[in-house]
């Protein structure tokens, strides 16, 4: 309710703004907010690496179903959709482009140097704190009232629905990016897809079996690495 109060009095304000407002993952979640004045609308509630809305709370949609759902409201509502959370690796940026009109990473690029956060050695490797906008430490800095809390409660009376991690450190933005981009296309590419849109019209669901999630990545052999 607060969300759609704070969409209405900015789209009254200023009506020729576009708005990002989230988070939902339901039919009726899309409905609300564009009814609001909402142009962009960002899907995933607990999909987030750092993220722990769906075991503290018990609120939440695995990711694809939730963008399947939202996209068939999506598109009959005028507005556009946002994937945030879950994005781990290309091919989950090219599943979630044939639904969404584009992905928030976090987790995906919190490791490279040009992301913010402390760095820290252990055991001779160098990590990067990292942490969700719902855990304890970074709504005492001041993301609580995005929860609904005021900043002074956040260290006693909170429930933090996210946590405080480290990240690997990784290569840099360019380079991970080009990799990125890189997937993307080649998936575009199997599909004989030129564009977003024809990615979205030539996409099909199947459900994986745990035996097909086993086969889709390297198996059976020791991996090795090439030098940095």
């Amino acid at each position: 309710k607060g969300v759609g109060e704070a969409v209405e009095l900015i789209r009254t304000a200023y009506p020729d703004l576009h708005i990002i407002a989230g988070n939902v993952t339901t039919a009726e979640g899309v409905k609300f907010l564009a009814d609001k004045g909402a142009n962009i609308i960002k899907i995933g509630q607990g999909p987030g690496s750092i993220c722990t809305t769906r075991l503290v709370a018990g609120v939440g949609i695995p990711q694809m179903t939730a963008l399947y759902v939202a996209s068939r409201f999506a598109e009959a509502k005028g507005v556009s959709l946002l994937a945030d959370g879950g994005i781990t690796k290309s091919g989950d940026i090219v599943k979630a482009l044939t639904l969404a009109n584009g992905v928030i990473c976090g987790g995906l690029l919190a490791g490279c140097p040009e992301a913010p956060g402390k760095v820290m050695e252990i055991s001779g490797k160098l990590y990067k704190q990292y942490r969700g906008m719902g855990s304890l430490e970074a709504m005492k800095a001041g993301s609580a009232a995005r929860y609904g809390h005021a900043a002074k409660d956040a260290g006693r009376k909170v429930a933090a629905e996210g946590i405080e991690a480290l990240k690997e450190v990784s290569d840099n933005l360019d380079h991970l990016l080009a990799q990125l981009i890189g997937g993307i296309q080649a998936g575009m590419g199997y599909l004989g897809a030129p564009s977003l849109p024809e990615l979205r019209e030539r996409a099909r669901y199947i459900r994986v079996s745990p035996a097909g999630q086993r086969e889709a990545a390297a198996h059976d052999v020791v991996e090795m690495k090439a030098s940095q």
